[in-house]
């Protein structure tokens, strides 16, 4: 062994980092169905030795004194601070400086890149100097190769006949053309600039030619960001026509870029879009402004985009005060409420989300949040921006207050916790939900009409108050839980709660067969006290084990104060099931709080098998021992009429969830009417997770519900699902069939073929469009085509209707 002098190693580290170019473009960020496969993680690497000492292995280590020139013959191996060196031969002249290497020359940096030549011969510094036959793999697994590498001026590398790939080479023939490559007569290095240049390239697939490029460059590997051209995407829509984004991305400084996106419309004209990004050290914000003077404004005659001049402003922030406290905002400022809509931004570009549901508004928020060991608070003021144009129906909070606390130490031997919810809200006019055919057909719950008999409780629901509505709830808990001998777990518990409310409601038309118009003050109060019982069995066979637990709680109160009389706006929703059939307040808000004394029992049931897999079901009731009966009171939404909950004694629940392995998953939820055992609601999921192929499928069948506008029983499917077909084809799909109509009223079926460094798709989407005013949405239709070239180009093109005119 021997060691060669500083100047070899300052050498071989300077090549290292020049020679393993790897080819990067970037690409504007788009929800897409496909994305490459994943790649095996990285291995965390041990830090390099940095001791500026290299090692030299060889057969032989010739000193010739003479002509100051040292050769290593023979396994030549050189270690360098992390890089290795191979070779058959190499030889180092002191006097021309110059390093000249020979025969499987195979160069490996402290980062993993591989550098593979037959001869290296490079001046002292790295000035000047030439590679033939060279080839880099990078960690990252793109690859790059020519025939001759030539460095000159300390700053220009030019690689003849480069070729550039992001594919891995087959495994049966590595000789094989990679699924693609770039091929370029020159690539030019500018390391000042750190560019890389294309001269007559061509994209191959499969080593045939499918693209001529004449010239086109791109950021070396050692930039992570810089100015320049983005892919282009393609869209089309019945609204604008053809359109073509040319995404130009600049970046600013280190700590902000803006991206500038011009649409050219075939109808409109040019949608200008800019997106404008900041980070600090404790947070981050971006801005996204569009705006178009539209050609022709004919095609929106009728619709809320009928103006020459339309505009939006997009923008999304968040801080950190410290480690526990966050703040941020989120906003929309639109010309129109149908601008989203009707060019295709925002949540539009990604009809899969909106398959299930389309967002009904779009918020606008400032907000407060901390965390804490076992504590949470977050404050913030909301606007909602109406997607279907009913603004003057959407209310505005300023503010939303919610703080909960759990104490750390026992109090009485017991956990105590409160809670805090203060919300403050304006609405400009009342909202009316039909609940029978007639007031369905004859729109007699529209704002239209100034008869206030024609919104009556019988005909219609009161979804909304118009006017301002301010509640502060305060409430306090406490529980304990012991075991006695026989292994009886009792759980006393306790809690008082206390609303101050005041509510100005409008006397607009209608609204005072439900609520008492005008300026109303009110306290409410709810103390409560329970015990809860368990006795949990055990049983322990070879196969597994099996917990059986009766489960009963007595839950003791007053009647709810002013039960009905109140606004409701964020206890609408109830649906009774085994998750809440021991909760002590079954309303899923704060307007509405339950009163009067209940028990509710049941049985849980759970098995655990040694082998993997688990089932565990729950049955129960709920009983109404004295007092009132909160869900038999109809207030201004019906909320709990039609609940299962109603009655005396509830509806039977049950719930069944068996999963044998990681592969398959089933469960169901069921609630039975008390007296007959009919089904009122079922709902029922199973899922299937294979290598090759997955599927999900949930049905469900609801009674009708006419107290609450669900005039008919409701039964349908949603399936979705997805299979490998070959060992790089996707296909996938998703569909929702409405038994009762007997049609399939919404699908998505998609095709690709996706490996670790291509991408190609289709996908053909339905979903639902609003239109402008009351009127229910349209199903719209959307076709997606998708490809992407890993490290070079990823774009989409999308093509949309919904009954335009």
């Amino acid at each position: 062994m021997a060691a060669f002098g500083v100047s070899i190693s300052a050498l071989l580290a300077a090549f290292v980092a020049v020679s393993a170019l790897d080819v990067v473009a970037s690409t504007p960020a788009a929800a897409q169905a496909f994305t490459y496969n994943p790649r095996p993680p990285k291995p965390v690497r041990p830090p390099a030795k940095n001791d500026g000492q290299m090692l030299v292995q060889a057969t032989e280590v010739d000193y010739d004194y003479n002509n100051s020139r040292i050769s290593a013959v023979g396994n030549v191996q050189m270690f360098y601070n992390g890089t290795s060196v191979e070779a058959d031969k190499v030889i180092y002249d002191q006097k021309t400086k110059r390093l000249h290497a020979e025969g499987n020359i195979r160069m490996t940096d402290a980062e993993g890149k591989i550098t593979y030549a037959n001869i290296l011969d490079l001046s002292d510094d790295y000035r000047d100097g030439f590679v033939d036959s060279l080839r880099v793999d990078t960690e990252d697994q793109t690859r790059m190769a020519a025939t001759r590498a030539d460095r000159s001026s300390g700053n220009y590398t030019v690689f003849d006949n480069g070729v550039y790939t992001a594919c891995a080479p087959c495994k049966d023939d590595p000789k094989k053309p990679p699924l693609w490559q770039v091929k370029g007569a020159r690539i030019i290095h500018n390391q000042t600039e750190k560019m890389l240049y294309f001269e007559n390239a061509q994209l191959e697939f499969f080593g045939v030619p499918m693209a001529y490029l004449p010239y086109f460059s791109t950021p070396d590997p050692t930039v992570k960001r810089k100015s320049g051209f983005l892919m282009p995407g393609f869209t089309s829509y019945t609204a604008f026509g053809y359109g073509v984004e040319i995404p130009y991305y600049w970046a600013i400084a280190p700590d902000m870029d803006a991206t500038f996106s011009p649409r050219i419309t075939s109808k409109q004209g040019v949608l200008l879009q800019t997106e404008f990004r900041q980070r600090f050290a404790d947070g981050a914000y971006q801005i996204r402004l569009y705006g178009i003077d539209q050609l022709d404004r004919g095609k929106f005659t009728g619709q809320p985009g009928d103006r020459d001049f339309r505009w939006g402003v997009d923008t999304k922030g968040q801080f950190a005060l410290n480690d526990k406290w966050v703040w941020g905002w989120d906003g929309v400022v639109l010309s129109d409420y149908f601008f989203m809509s009707d060019y295709r931004l925002a949540q539009y570009k990604d009809p899969f989300g909106s398959f299930l549901s389309l967002p009904t508004e779009a918020i606008s928020q400032l907000y407060l949040t901390g965390v804490g060991n076992r504590s949470f608070f977050d404050a913030r003021a909301i606007y909602y921006l109406s997607y279907s144009g009913n603004q003057n129906q959407v209310p505005v909070v300023a503010p939303v207050i919610d703080y909960n606390n759990v104490i750390n130490n026992n109090i009485l031997g017991g956990e105590f916790s409160y809670k805090m919810n203060f919300v403050n809200l304006t609405r400009e006019t009342a909202v009316f939900d039909p609940i029978t055919t007639t007031a369905n057909t004859n729109s007699l719950c529209t704002t239209a009409s100034a008869d206030p008999m024609a919104r009556l409780p019988s005909q219609c629901l009161l979804r909304g108050m118009p006017g301002t509505y301010t509640r502060l709830t305060a409430e306090a808990q406490w529980r304990k839980s012991y075991t006695d001998p026989l292994g009886q777990i009792w759980t006393p518990f306790a809690s008082v709660r206390a609303d101050a409310i005041n509510a100005d409601i409008s006397n607009q038309p209608g609204v005072s067969n439900f609520l008492p118009v005008g300026d109303t003050q009110t306290v409410r109060f709810m103390p409560t006290v329970g015990l809860e019982y368990r006795y949990p069995f055990i049983n322990v066979q070879p196969w597994g084990t099996t917990t059986v637990e009766p489960i009963a709680q007595v839950i003791i109160r007053p009647n709810e104060p002013n039960a009905g009389k109140l606004p409701n706006e964020d206890a609408q929703s109830l649906v009774f099931d085994t998750s809440n059939l021991f909760a002590v307040d079954k309303f899923s808000g704060y307007d509405r709080v339950e009163g009067g004394s209940r028990a509710n029992v049941g049985v849980q049931a759970t098995t655990q098998f040694d082998r993997g897999g688990s089932i565990k079901g729950m049955f129960g009731q709920s009983y109404q021992m004295f007092g009132m009966n909160s869900f038999a009171v109809a207030d201004v939404t019906n909320t709990g009429i039609d609940s299962g909950l109603q009655n005396p004694r509830s509806d039977y629940v049950a719930s069944l969830a068996y999963s044998p392995n990681r592969t398959y998953t089933f469960s169901v939820r069921s609630r039975m009417d008390e007296a007959t055992w009919n089904i009122n609601r079922f709902e029922a999921t199973a899922s299937a997770n294979f290598d090759r192929w997955s599927i999900a499928v949930t049905y469900g069948d609801y009674a009708a519900q006419p107290e609450l506008g669900y005039l008919t029983r409701r039964e349908g499917i949603l399936t979705s699902g997805s299979v490998k077909v070959a060992s790089n084809w996707v296909v996938q799909g998703a569909a929702r069939w409405d038994l009762e109509a007997n049609k399939i009223n919404q699908y998505a079926v998609g095709a690709g073929y996706v490996d670790d460094c291509f991408v190609l798709a289709a996908n053909y989407i339905t979903s639902y469009t609003y239109q402008a005013g009351s009127q229910p949405p349209v199903l719209s239709h959307a076709f997606m085509f998708q490809i992407g070239l890993r490290t070079i180009a990823q774009t989409s093109t999308t093509s949309s209707s919904a009954g335009m005119q």
